[in-house]
Order: C-alpha cells, then structure tokens, then sequence
C-alpha cells in the first residue's frame, strides 16, 4: 500500500488525484492532505479517506477542522500554519508526495519533500521555476525520484528512457516540444484583449483548472514557465525546448531524437491521466479518463505562437536563457499581476506591460546557489510590481 501526502488537496489537481486514489484503493492511500484555508472541503476529504494528518495554512481554518474531526471521531490529526506543511510533505508514511500548491507558496513544502527523499510528484511549477538548481540539488541528496505532473512534462517524461534523472540531459534527444492549446484567446483579436473579463480568460477551451493558471494559459505564461520547468526536469537549453501550439490538446508534448524520430504522448484533456501515470509508476493503473477516440476527433492542428498576441511567452524564453534569479523574478511579477486582474483592477493586456516593468526596475542575479537569495528577488519583484500596479497609468488599468 502507497502512502501518498497532497499537499493542495482541495485545488484541481488535489481533487484528481484524491479521485485517482479512490478508484485504486487498494494499491494506494491518502495520509496526509493539505490547504490553504478551505476546512469545509477540506473535513468533507478527511471524512471519507481518513487521512493520517490534515493542515491548514490558515490557523482560524485549522481551529475550524479540528473540532469538526473531534466530532466526526476521525482519527485524524489537525496541524495549522504554514510551517506545518513540511510537516506533511515528510510525512513517514508517505512514499509519494503531490506538490500541487499553486504559486511560489509551494516551494518550501516541495523543498522539504524533496529532503526527505520522497517520491515528488511535481505539479507545482513555480517551485522549478524559481529555484530549478536547487530543486534538482535537493532530488538527489534526498536519494528520492521527481516526477513531473503537468501534461506536458509528465509526456516528454514517458517518451524518454526509463532511467532518466531529473536535471540530466537524456542521451540522443535533439529538442523537445512543448503544446500549447492557445487558451481561450487564440482567435481573439488582438486589440479586443485590453477588455477581456476575468471569467473569459478563466473559460479554458480544454482543460478545467483554477483560475490562476487559467489566466496563464490564456497569456501563454504557463506556456513560458513549463519552458522553463522543462529546462531544469531534463537538463536543457533554453534554444532546445520550442513550443507549438496545438487547439485539440490531444498530443501533449513530443521529444525529437538525433536520428530523426519524434515520440508523441496522446490522450485526452484530462489531469487524471498524468496524475495516475505517476501515482503508479512505473506499472499502470486506471485513471477514470476517456478513452481516447482519434477517428471522432478527425484531425489534429499545429501551428507557431503568435508573439504579438503572447508576448508573455517571450519574456520567459529570455528569463530561461538569463538564468539566474531572473525566472524568479518573472513568476513573481506574472503572480502579482495576474492577482490584480482576477481582482478587475487591471486590464489583461496590461499584465505583461507590469512584468517588463518589473524586470526595468529589478536586478538579475546570476548563478545563483542560495535560497534566500531567490527569495530576496521574488520580494522585491513582488514590491515593484506593486508599485508598477499603482501607478495612475490609465493603459494599466481596465
């Protein structure tokens, strides 16, 4: 029986992967779930899979849970406060840990999962993104195994040998290629994004997420920090990783070989696919997803990206290529400014007009081999962001 510890339990992916634990039953079990602050999802979850250990970051969140599992008579401990995620993450009966908390706020938790020599189920970009070299470093020392949850590495991940390790360039790849659906904008006209809303960008054509990556996909940011996140998981350059975009979202990535040949993993929009591909690996099992049916679909579409209409997609191909803290820099600024617009106080086409400010305004560090130092830029990034966000520039603001 697999231990498994999720920390984001009540997000999308938290979801999918309890779903994936519920029809596998007997080969794994959920021992300790995490979130932020939502207790009703949260006791409903530890409620029917019994959990060794549940945290919420929000203390008042946790008092909450505590009495409502003292009264249920669940045999479940209740841990509050963020410190109290690594708790989770090193969990002793957890073999695997899903690192699925959005944002930079997952870093420390995958950090310490990492330590720990857990198998790390990795859905949480942000953590490569920032601090890749030291996420990697932490990989190894722990002696544990990294496997990448996002559709599109958890693809490049299957069509690459079997004893590939994270940070290693595999032997005979030429490129890889990164999908992209295009989001919900791909046709837009360009001048109409400065009045797109909030709930048009979150209507993904696809894929069903939370609304933060949702926006990112509909800038193409997401796109830029898998680009990123795939440079670290395989070790390579930034000129050979390319993305393409692709509407159907059926072939989720590709690797292209020396000799010529291009490997594909297909399967439907489905997070549970990826999800039940790492819980088992390296044996199979089911995951509740469609099967796929490529005669219904009838034709499967590429195309380049359309950097006018992305240009978020090009800040992160020059983050990638400065390295440094400068992937750090750009999450944060993407972080910020997309807050502000789910918060209808800044107009889409303006978030990445805040991140190129941010990068005027903030410092790159290269070489960087210090978590603090990382965290210092993604502060300051943060910082300047705001600053950018608050000045009385009407094209900033809807």
């Amino acid at each position: 029986m697999k231990g498994v510890a999720i920390l984001g339990s009540t997000g999308s992916v938290g979801v999918s992967t309890l779903d994936v634990i519920r029809r596998n039953s007997q080969e794994m079990r959920a021992v300790a779930l995490t979130a932020l602050s939502n207790d009703e999802r949260l006791f409903h979850q530890c409620h029917e899979f019994r959990p060794d250990v549940a945290v919420l970051v929000d203390r008042d969140a946790a008092a909450r849970l505590e009495k409502q599992v003292k009264a249920a008579g669940l045999p479940t401990e209740v841990l509050g406060g963020a410190e109290s995620l690594k708790v989770a993450a090193r969990w002793p009966q957890a073999q695997s840990v899903m690192a699925a908390i959005v944002g930079a706020a997952g870093l420390l938790p995958t950090l310490a999962a990492a330590r720990a020599g857990k198998q790390l189920l990795l859905a949480n970009k942000e953590a490569l993104v920032m601090a890749g070299n030291l996420l990697i470093e932490a990989v190894h020392a722990g002696g544990g195994v990294l496997i990448p949850i996002d559709s599109e590495h958890n693809a490049i991940f299957q069509c690459l040998p079997g004893d590939i390790r994270a940070g290693v360039r595999p032997p005979g790849v030429r490129r890889v290629l990164l999908t992209a659906s295009g989001g919900p904008f791909l046709r837009l006209p360009v001048e109409r994004l400065v009045r797109v809303t909030p709930d048009e960008a979150c209507a993904h054509p696809r894929w069903a997420m939370g609304r933060k990556i949702s926006v990112d996909s509909a800038t193409l940011m997401n796109k830029g920090l898998e680009l990123i996140e795939a440079c670290h998981l395989f070790g390579l350059a930034a000129d050979e990783v390319d993305v393409v975009v692709h509407p159907q979202s059926i072939v989720h990535s590709m690797v292209e070989y020396l000799d010529g040949s291009v490997l594909a993993q297909l399967g439907n929009p489905d997070m549970r696919i990826p999800i039940a591909h790492a819980l088992a690996w390296p044996q199979r099992r089911p995951s509740g997803a469609d099967r796929l049916d490529l005669v219904a679909i009838g034709r499967l579409d590429f195309e380049a990206p359309d950097m006018e209409r992305f240009p978020c997609l090009a800040y992160a191909q020059a983050a990638a290529r400065a390295g440094g803290t400068a992937p750090a820099i750009l999450n944060a600024a993407n972080e910020m400014a997309v807050q502000t617009f789910l918060e209808r106080r800044l107009n889409f086409a303006a978030i990445p007009e805040v991140i190129e400010a941010v990068f005027e305004t903030v410092e790159t560090i290269g070489n960087v081999s210090d978590l603090e130092v990382i965290l210092q830029a993604d502060a300051q990034a943060r910082s300047a962001a705001a600053a950018v966000m608050q000045h009385p520039v009407t094209e900033l603001h809807a």
